[in-house]
């Protein structure tokens, strides 16, 4: 609350004292009954019952497919450290460290910080080379619009919220949005009596090797793109919004990594696989702090050797998963085996006819369905009765793919989908969107 004084002092406001006076006097009043009624009926265990924790998880992940158990989630764990074990020597070779060990090898990188004024020009120096790498080779189409920009301020039009139509149709009238490019740098920190500590800084982000993996996950082909492309591609509100969680946004990103690693350098590879290395810890530690199997102090310590994570990004982790969001780290990976089994089987359904990029263009123009649905758009083709051989399904799929690539007209996709209804995904005899669209005049999907 002072502090909030201090700024008014500080750009010269005049008369903010008296309603700044009643409001402290109300968070004084609120702080003391958190104190008194609240504080002494607490529960001291940080862990949610176990149906709270089983629902959360069920309910984040809109899938019917069982998460993995513990066992699987260390193997992936293992699994993917010793991939860093086995690329760290080739780091510390062309790098001249004197340690190959992945864990010396990560902090040795982690000296190369960026400061200041220096870190946004650099991102955007990595985005322009990561978007020479997506057109070179052809990994999905970058959007069009022009402004659309991930990391300097941008000014684009948010879809219309007015209809329950396509989220491409904006309207004129909605007001520009600016995006903005944020990195943490430093946390707060509580000392043992509960006082305020000294802010300590982070070095997970700020430096070269990690801009590869971060700005492909956060910007392209990551999140940004796929957020202009749900834009772009004309999808519905209901893909845009309804399946919004963490298994299918974040599971896209992780993909997004996938593709761009073996196009990085080697320490961009490296600090990729730290980066999977610390998701896999999340699918167990999450699990096993709800169960009471480790203690959050010695999740944290795993996390800062292991993973070499910095100490406020460790703590930020283990409070995620004991109270900011407990369940929810676990099912990030779970669209991931998803993504590559509908691409295992669209190569097996097209044969040398599979196009990567169009392929990609296909799952972003599906919008945010669930891992399910998604495999079940892929396959439609080979499902169909009577006509599921490998030639039906790449019909379907390049279809519906060069559709996606080259911005098909709302109109196209129309047609599109009451030639072939499974290509959208829907079960059969059931009335597609765009079947909808004739009888209701607004698409519905």
């Amino acid at each position: 609350m002072d502090g909030i004084a201090k700024l008014f002092q500080k750009y010269g406001i005049a008369g903010y004292e008296e309603a700044h006076g009643r409001f402290k006097a109300q968070m004084d009043a609120y702080t003391a009954f958190l104190k008194n009624e609240v504080l002494p009926k607490a529960r001291t265990d940080f862990r949610d019952p176990p149906e709270i924790y089983a629902f959360t998880c069920a309910t984040s992940a809109s899938t019917s497919r069982p998460r993995p158990w513990p066992i699987a989630r260390r193997i992936s764990f293992m699994e993917i450290r010793n991939e860093m074990k086995t690329l760290a020597p080739l780091v510390a070779k062309e790098k001249g460290f004197a340690s190959s060990d992945y864990r010396d090898v990560i902090r040795e990188l982690k000296k190369q910080q960026l400061v200041g004024d220096a870190i946004l020009p650099h991102y955007e120096a990595r985005l322009k080379a990561i978007e020479e790498i997506i057109r070179r080779e052809k990994i999905v189409t970058l959007p069009r619009a022009r402004g659309a920009h991930p990391l300097w301020p941008a000014r684009r039009r948010a879809p219309s919220s007015r209809r329950p139509t396509c989220a491409r149709r904006a309207s004129s009238a909605t007001p520009a949005r600016w995006a903005t490019f944020m990195l943490p740098l430093r946390v707060p920190t509580t000392n043992p009596d509960g006082t305020p500590g000294p802010p300590k800084g982070y070095d997970d982000f700020t430096f070269d090797a990690a801009s590869w993996t971060l700005t492909a996950h956060e910007a392209r082909p990551g999140h940004e793109l796929q957020f202009a492309s749900l834009v772009e591609k004309g999808v519905s509100l209901a893909r845009a919004v309804f399946a919004f969680n963490s298994v299918n946004v974040e599971g896209w990103a992780l993909y997004a990594e996938a593709e761009m690693k073996p196009f990085l350098p080697l320490e961009g590879q490296l600090i990729g696989l730290q980066h999977r290395l610390m998701r896999a810890a999340r699918a167990f530690l999450d699990p096993d702090l709800q169960a009471g199997k480790i203690q959050p102090e010695q999740a944290a310590r795993l996390l800062m050797d292991e993973v070499v994570l910095s100490e406020p990004m460790a703590r930020q982790e283990v409070e995620r998963y004991t109270f900011r969001a407990p369940g929810q780290a676990t099912l990030v990976l779970l669209r991931l085996p998803a993504l590559d089994g509908a691409e295992g089987a669209g190569r097996a359904g097209l044969g040398k006819g599979f196009d990567r990029q169009r392929y990609h263009d296909f799952i972003l123009s599906q919008g945010l369905l669930p891992p399910d649905m998604l495999g079940q758009a892929v396959l439609a083709g080979v499902r169909r009765k009577g006509e599921g051989s490998g030639a039906v399904a790449g019909r379907t799929l390049r279809t519906a793919a060069r559709g996606a690539s080259q911005g098909t007209s709302r109109a196209a996709q129309v047609r599109d989908a009451r030639a072939s209804p499974p290509s959208r995904g829907w079960p059969a005899g059931r009335p597609t969107p765009c079947a909808r669209t004739r009888a209701y005049g607004a698409c519905p999907c």
